[in-house]
């Protein structure tokens, strides 16, 4: 079932590139993007996340912690995130296979890893927006998640 705008997000605690324990209930006080990303190492993960990096400004201004989740390993993960320095946490998703990314109904069977999906949520952990692709090879709008944060009161 995938997540419903106006619900609360899927409990999770997952593995940052550090090894630290990153859970929703972490992330409550503030605004919060859970960006799910389907591959590390590739053009257009590579892309969106540099960009949330580049404009971590803005984003501090809105009140909104970052996590991105991907289905890879932490240490595949660590080597990506440290390449890139994101400088917000890169959660791993590997194990149980994509689990977290399974109960906001974003993985994708078919290629064993999440789909393009990003969930905005409130300082409570409601899910506010969705902001999705229809296909893995199409970037979000990094101006979508803007307004999407702006719009919460």
């Amino acid at each position: 079932m995938t997540a419903q705008i106006g619900q609360p997000a899927p409990p999770f605690e997952l593995p940052d590139q550090d090894r630290n324990p990153v859970s929703l209930d972490s992330l409550k006080g503030n605004k919060s993007l859970v960006v799910f990303i389907p591959f590390p190492f590739t053009g257009n993960c590579e892309a969106e996340l540099c960009t949330i990096r580049d404009q971590r400004a803005r984003l501090n201004d809105l009140d909104a912690n970052v996590v991105a989740i991907s289905c890879d390993t932490l240490f595949s993960n660590k080597e990506w995130s440290d390449k890139n320095g994101f400088g917000f946490p890169v959660l791993s998703d590997y194990w149980p296979h994509g689990e977290t990314a399974k109960a906001f109904g974003a993985f994708n069977e078919a290629v064993g890893a999440a789909n393009r999906w990003t969930f905005v949520l409130d300082a409570d952990g409601i899910i506010r927006d969705i902001i999705n692709t229809d296909s893995l090879g199409v970037v979000r709008e990094f101006e979508a998640v803007v307004e999407a944060l702006e719009n919460i009161g």
